[in-house]
């Protein structure tokens, strides 16, 4: 992409591992030209060093037979201990500070391969193959904290979204309850430092659509005490006061041009009650309006960058200035067409995501939002959640401080976190205007509480048209 760092500035100089400098490695190279070449001793005893120490001379005399081979192997074992180097302090890295995923979706495999039967043999999370995420391979990823996603699809929007929701966060809390010595449902940024410390995964709940609170304040708060502490303010589909990212495409039309007057009291309202705003799946002017009315950084818990990839669903480097200015954060997502727009992408290419947001909005807007489980295509090198650390040692090839990867790792999530629960206020008075009764379908609704103040809620035509009706009723009497 124009102006996007060349591989090799975002990578940095080689690295070559103890015991060869660029003086001795150059003349490794040139072994055949030496009668008795010196190179480095290994020492295969030493578990510190891949490439051991040198003996105690410093040198050792090699026979001009071994020279003429040397130079042929030396390379690969040389990458090959990098590697590992980079890997080893991955590790060393999460294992103090563990990962915090914005956003998986194996509440809704279990819906669907077991109708959320979590007790069903099939289902043991110790031992379940069939998805992208199990307990042996959250450990093996080190995974700390997951927001799970409690995910209902837009065709149920105006119809049972609230009851699907609901079984979703039921789900989750029964993971925590089936499983406790991995598991710990929390609530809190408190709580998640408390599951790093007792080595479990802190398990939070992230509501992924609007259309989930049925366009009513009281549900947003209900939710909210049953544990949610994000809410994604679309999904693939425009809510009654949201429009979604498929609105810049052209497949949707703009409702709300944003947000509309009821939408932003849900902003104001998730900002009292210390719920973080998700702005992934939402339409640029969603994004722009949202970041600008809350008083609080936002997430996107799980997109990527537009500029590296032209999907709707990344973000726009315009954006990512405001995502910048906020203190906010964007959650890169590992799914193919998101991450290289085609069908097939590598652990690489979401590296280059992670290297281009922290280039534009800096690396405390830098995090992980894998998608795992509720995507079909993941880049090779990242096919499930115990990839993790394999992706922290590329951030450290390129050259990404430590500071820079516990960021990204945990410490950007927590800030964002934090800031959303000191800017609550419960002591405010909540919403309570509701959404006019004229922008709702109502077709599998009742009108409880609008049949009795219609001047309050029905729009100019619904008036006019009641108005008529109880003159022609009174000329009838």
């Amino acid at each position: 992409m124009p102006g996007e760092a060349s591989e090799s500035e975002l990578r940095g100089p080689v690295q070559v591992p103890n015991g060869l400098t660029p003086g001795n490695v150059s003349s490794v190279t040139n072994l055949q030209e030496s009668s008795a070449a010196e190179v480095p001793e290994l020492n295969v005893n030493d578990p510190d060093s891949c490439l051991g120490q040198t003996h105690s001379s410093g040198r050792q005399r090699v026979p001009r037979d071994s020279a003429m081979w040397t130079g042929w192997w030396l390379w690969p074992l040389v990458a090959v201990c990098t590697a590992d180097q980079f890997r080893d302090n991955a590790v060393r890295l999460m294992q103090s500070t563990p990962v915090i995923d914005g956003h998986n979706d194996l509440p809704w495999q279990l819906l669907k391969k077991f109708n959320n039967q979590l007790q069903d043999p099939r289902a043991n999370l110790t031992s379940l193959n069939s998805t992208h995420t199990n307990i042996p391979k959250l450990k093996a990823g080190f995974v700390g904290a997951q927001f799970w996603s409690a995910y209902t699809p837009c065709d149920t929007q105006n119809k049972d979204s609230v009851k699907r929701t609901l079984e979703q966060i039921d789900v989750i809390q029964r993971m925590c309850q089936l499983y406790p010595e991995t598991f710990l449902c929390v609530t809190d940024s408190a709580g998640i430092q408390q599951a790093f410390q007792e080595g479990k995964v802190a398990s939070l709940v992230g509501v992924e659509g609007g259309h989930s609170i049925d366009s009513s304040l009281g549900v947003l708060r209900a939710l909210y005490h049953l544990g949610m502490r994000y809410l994604t303010l679309t999904h693939s589909c425009n809510t009654p006061w949201a429009d979604n990212w498929l609105v810049d495409t052209g497949e949707d039309k703009a409702q709300s041009q944003g947000l509309s007057s009821f939408g932003q009291s849900v902003v104001k309202e998730m900002n009292r009650l210390g719920i973080i705003i998700d702005l992934a799946h939402v339409s640029v002017a969603t994004m722009e309006a949202a970041l600008q009315l809350s008083k609080a950084p936002v997430i996107f818990s799980h997109s990527s960058a537009y500029s590296l990839c032209h999907h709707r669903r990344n973000v726009p480097d315009h954006v990512l200035q405001l995502v910048k200015q906020t203190g906010s954060l964007v959650m890169v997502n590992f799914y193919n067409d998101y991450v290289s727009c085609k069908a097939e992408a590598n652990l690489s290419q979401v590296a280059d995501h992670l290297d281009y947001i922290k280039k534009v909005a800096g690396a405390g807007a830098v995090g992980f939002g894998g998608d795992y489980d509720g995507v079909s295509r993941l880049p090779s090198g990242l096919e499930d959640v115990s990839k993790y650390p394999d992706l922290v040692a590329e951030l450290l090839r390129r050259q990404w401080t430590e500071e820079e990867v516990r960021g990204a790792l945990a410490e950007n999530l927590l800030r964002v976190f934090k800031a959303v629960e000191q800017a609550s206020d419960h002591k405010q008075a909540p919403g309570e205007e509701p959404i006019p009764l004229g922008q709702l379908e109502a077709s599998c609704r009742t009108k409880y509480g609008y049949s009795g103040t219609p001047s309050l809620h029905l729009q100019p035509g619904a008036l006019l048209a009641s108005l008529v009706t109880l003159l022609l009723s009174l000329c009838l009497l």
